[in-house]
C-alpha cells in the first residue's frame, strides 16, 4: 500500500502497477484502460508518493509477474548488479534529482544504463518535466555501428522511408534516390512492404542492395517485413543487411506479433552469420510504441508509458543498430493529440537513452488524431535538441503506403541547419564526394547528369 495526502485528502494506491498508473501524465491509452488517475489531484499524489519509492523497490515488486512472463524474467535476470550500485540507495526522486546533476554525466550515464531497469526510468520520468527528459536525454551517448557510426554527439542520422503502395520497384527506387539528393538515408535505406510474398521481398532487397552497392554508399538497407520472412530470405541467399521485427513490453503482446525472444536471437545470429558490416555488427532494427501492449490486450493493468519501457529490455538485449518509437501511428485511442503525442515522444527517447539505446522517433500522427504539422515541428525540434538518434525521411511528409503522417527530407535539412547537426561521417564523405553536399555540409544543386539521376533513368552513369 502506497500513500499521501494532498489538500488535506489521503489518497492510497494498493500496489506500485496502481500507483505507476495513477502517477502517469493523462493520456487516453491509460483512460481506455481504466488505469489512469481520476483528476489531477490524484495524479499529483501519486507522484509525490512514487518519489519516495526506493529503486531497489522495481527489483522486489514486480509489475508483470515473473513466472508468467520472459520479458519480466529478461530485465531481473539481465539486471546488473554492479552497474546499479552508485544509485542503488536512491528513491525515485531522488535518481531525478541525480540525473539532472553536474555527477550523471555522460561517462556516468554510460556506466550505470544496464543497471537501470525499463521500470526504473519509467518511474523517473514519471516525476520529471518536458524540460527534463531532453535535458538529460541530452547527456546519454549511445554510439552504433553497420557501415556507417551512428549517434556521435552533434549528429543526426535519417531513416529514408521510400514506400509505395503497390510495391513498385520504380516508384521505390524514385523515392530512395530523390530522398539521397536530399542527403537523407544514412541511418538506413528502410522500405515497408505492401506485400508479404517472398519473391517479391527478395526483390526489394536485391535492388536496394544494388544501389548501394554500385555508388558505394555508406549505409545499410532493410526490409521492414516479420522476422520469420527475414530469416527465409537469408535461407534463400538475399542481401540483408538488418533484420527487422515490431516488438512490444511483455511476453504475451510479442505473441501477439509472432514473435518470442528465442526466434529473435535465431534471427540475429543468421544476420551475423553473414558478416555484411563493415565497421560494426549491430544487425538488428526494432519499432516500438505506446499503446502495443493495451491494443492486444497484453498490458497486465500496467500503464502504456511503463509497458513502452519494458520494451526497451527487450531491444538492449539484442544490441540493436536501431531504434525508434513510431509515437503517434498508433492513434488517437492511445496517444489522443499533439500535447499527448508530444510528451509521449520526449518520455520514449529519454526512457531508451537511459537504458543504452540508439533511441530514433518517427514523429508523426495518424490523419484522425488531434493533431498537426505544427505540433510535429514541435516535437522534432525538441527531439533534436535532446540528441535524438534519427528521424524519418518521407517524400512530402506524407506516406502513402501507411497512411501517414511524418516528418521529409525537408524537415531534415531544417533541423540541421537550426542546431548545426551533422550527417554520419562516412554517409557525410559520401555526399561530399557525390557532389551532392558542398565542403561545409550544405545542399548543392544537382546537375541532370547526376550518376543518381541516370541511374533512375535506366542510363550508366
Amino acid at each position: 500500500m502506497y500513500q499521501a495526502t494532498l489538500s488535506r485528502r489521503s489518497y492510497r494506491f494498493s500496489d506500485l502497477r496502481q500507483l505507476m498508473a495513477k502517477a502517469s501524465p493523462a493520456r487516453s491509452g491509460d483512460y481506455l484502460a481504466e488505469v489512469a488517475a481520476d483528476s489531477a489531484e490524484e495524479r499529483m499524489a501519486a507522484r509525490i508518493a512514487l518519489a519516495e519509492v526506493p529503486l531497489k523497490t522495481f527489483l522486489q515488486q514486480l509489475l508483470v509477474p515473473y513466472e508468467q512472463d520472459e520479458v519480466t524474467r529478461l530485465i531481473i535476470d539481465s539486471h546488473d548488479v554492479l552497474a546499479f550500485a552508485p544509485i542503488s540507495h536512491l528513491t525515485v526522486g531522488d535518481f531525478r534529482d541525480w540525473l539532472l546533476s553536474e555527477q550523471a554525466d555522460s561517462l556516468m550515464l554510460t556506466r550505470v544504463a544496464a543497471g537501470i531497469t525499463p521500470e526504473m526510468a519509467a518511474a523517473v520520468s514519471k516525476l520529471m518535466r518536458n524540460q527534463d527528459l531532453i535535458l538529460v536525454a541530452k547527456k546519454c551517448r549511445v554510439i552504433t555501428r553497420f557501415r556507417n557510426t551512428i549517434g556521435l554527439p552533434g549528429h543526426l542520422s535519417v531513416r529514408l522511408q521510400p514506400n509505395h503502395p503497390t510495391d513498385s520497384l520504380q516508384g521505390i527506387a524514385a523515392s530512395m534516390l530523390d530522398g539521397l539528393l536530399y542527403g537523407s538515408g544514412d541511418a538506413v535505406v528502410g522500405i515497408n512492404p505492401a506485400s508479404d510474398s517472398l519473391p517479391l521481398l527478395e526483390k526489394l532487397n536485391y535492388m536496394l542492395d544494388d544501389v548501394i552497392q554500385r555508388f558505394a554508399i555508406p549505409t545499410q538497407s532493410c526490409v521492414l517485413t516479420h522476422v520469420t520472412n527475414t530469416l527465409r530470405l537469408i535461407e534463400r541467399g538475399a542481401p540483408v543487411d538488418l533484420v527487422f521485427q515490431s516488438i512490444a513490453g511483455t511476453e504475451a503482446a510479442n505473441s501477439g506479433f509472432g514473435i518470442n525472444l528465442a526466434l529473435l536471437a535465431e534471427a540475429q545470429q543468421a544476420a551475423l552469420s553473414l558478416n555484411r558490416g563493415t565497421l560494426g555488427h549491430n544487425v538488428m532494427y526494432f519499432e516500438t510504441g505506446q499503446g502495443s501492449c493495451l491494443s492486444s490486450n497484453a498490458h497486465h493493468g500496467v500503464d502504456q508509458q511503463t509497458c513502452e519501457a519494458r520494451t526497451y529490455a527487450v531491444a538492449r538485449h539484442f544490441s540493436p543498430l536501431l531504434i525508434n518509437t513510431v509515437v503517434g501511428f498508433i492513434g488517437p485511442e492511445y496517444l489522443y493529440d499533439g500535447k499527448q503525442i508530444i510528451r509521449a515522444g520526449l518520455e520514449d527517447h529519454f526512457c531508451g537513452k537511459l537504458l543504452g539505446l540508439p533511441l530514433g522517433c518517427d514523429v508523426c500522427y495518424t490523419n484522425h488524431a488531434e493533431a498537426d504539422q505544427d505540433d510535429m515541428d514541435t516535437l522534432l525540434t525538441l527531439l533534436a535538441t535532446a540528441g535524438l538518434t534519427f528521424l524519418i525521411g518521407v517524400p512530402g511528409a506524407d506516406d502513402i503506403m501507411l497512411n501517414y503522417q511524418s516528418t521529409s527530407f525537408h524537415d531534415a535539412l531544417y533541423i540541421r541547419e537550426l542546431l548545426g547537426l551533422k550527417h554520419a561521417p562516412e554517409f557525410a564523405d559520401w555526399l561530399t564526394k557525390m557532389h551532392i553536399t558542398d565542403d561545409l555540409g550544405r545542399l548543392r544543386d544537382t546537375a541532370a547528369n547526376h550518376p543518381l539521376l541516370l541511374a533512375l533513368q535506366g542510363e550508366q552513369p
